[in-house]
């Protein structure tokens, strides 16, 4: 049985499975599709109005953001994108996080403030959480090459690794990006200027500063048996550009292997069934990698959408009462127009239906 909805925003076709053709109005915006499998559900979660440049407040969106997360309360955090990969601009963007609770938000330059999250951060990304609660932000200076992790916890920033170095010492971390929180407290940085990935110990000492070599590493996740996801923007020499970009599984000992080649992720995640989740912006595409090398597609954006950034609520009884327990939030831009983004929310049972496509036929 296929379940019709009616949604505003992204148009999004979803495949490995029954689909249902579902038409999207949104204000000022043409009619699009999408195609659900049965027992799949997406709406908008988060959105606004007033931030387009020209201000006539015709574009539905919030500030261009790329990097999320999901606490263990089930609220949701945002990272404006910042101006990391463009050479020469005067601008910085200086801004704090967003932090949007049960049930989304619209937000306006009026209520702007009510969301804002932590202090002023330059050029931040959202990088992992630890026990559902303390936030890892890296932060890049353009200009003087080097970066910041930062612990962001009850809104309060505590330095933890990385910084102005001591005089004559290169810069621990020149241009931190994703970051991976281990079992045990221990993290991992991706450094991608410098092509490598940091392991540091709770604290934010140094256990290796080229635990494993990548090109362009920019994208980390770990999965439930201490595997160490690395996605690397290879060639390109921004993220939003054609690759060929490299996904890669690394062994806790450090031991490397490509484990897909082709496609630069905007964004990876693991779900709560253990399946690593890719955002191929290029390609307009949500799709799932095994540890073999398949990759299992399982939605298609279309007119233009495309998906930016994407995590996944963890299960908890607080996620389990508000009813996003697993849920996946995926930021998406409209119509190749970056600067204004919206976050979507997909409800189904998204590992169920990857360990059905994997499995054998009989």
């Amino acid at each position: 049985m296929c379940v019709l909805s009616k949604i505003r925003g992204a148009s999004i076709t979803w495949g490995l499975g029954a689909a249902v053709s579902v038409l999207l109005l949104a204000a000022g915006r043409a009619a699009a599709e999408i195609e659900l499998p049965s027992g799949f559900t997406a709406r908008v979660y988060v959105t606004g109005e007033g931030f387009d440049a020209n201000g006539a407040g015709t574009a539905r969106g919030i500030p261009s953001t790329s990097t999320l997360t999901v606490d263990r309360s089930g609220a949701l955090y945002l990272a404006r994108t910042g101006r990391r990969y463009f050479a020469g601009s005067e601008v910085e963007d200086i801004w704090p996080l967003y932090r949007i609770p049960v049930g989304g938000a619209r937000i306006t330059p009026d209520t702007e403030v009510r969301f804002l999250y932590g202090p002023p951060l330059r050029n931040a990304q959202i990088g992992s959480i630890r026990d559902g609660r303390e936030l890892f932000v890296t932060t890049y200076d353009r200009e003087r090459k080097l970066g910041v992790l930062y612990r962001i916890a009850d809104g309060r920033a505590e330095f933890v690794a990385g910084g102005t170095p001591e005089r004559g010492r290169p810069p621990l971390l020149r241009q931190p990006e994703g970051v991976a929180v281990a079992a045990g407290g221990g993290s991992y940085v991706a450094d991608r200027a410098e092509g490598v990935v940091v392991r540091l110990d709770p604290s934010g000492r140094v256990l290796d500063p080229r635990f494993v070599a990548v090109t362009r590493p920019r994208l980390l996740a770990l999965d439930a048996s201490g595997a160490l996801w690395v996605g690397s923007d290879g060639a390109a020499e921004a993220p939003w550009q054609q690759g060929p970009g490299e996904i890669i599984e690394v062994t806790p000992e450090g031991a490397s292997r490509v484990v897909l080649s082709g496609p630069v992720a905007q964004s990876i995640g693991i779900s709560p069934g253990g399946h690593l989740v890719v955002a191929d912006r290029q390609a307009a595409q949500l799709f799932a990698v095994t540890r073999e090398g398949a990759r299992i597609d399982l939605a298609r954006f279309t007119d233009g959408d495309a998906p930016r950034g994407l995590a996944f609520a963890p299960v908890t009884p607080e996620t389990q009462r508000a009813g996003i327990a697993g849920d996946l939030f995926v930021v998406v831009i409209h119509r190749g127009a970056f600067a204004i983004n919206e976050v979507f929310r997909i409800s189904g049972p998204l590992d169920e239906l990857i360990r059905a496509h994997r499995a054998p036929a009989r």
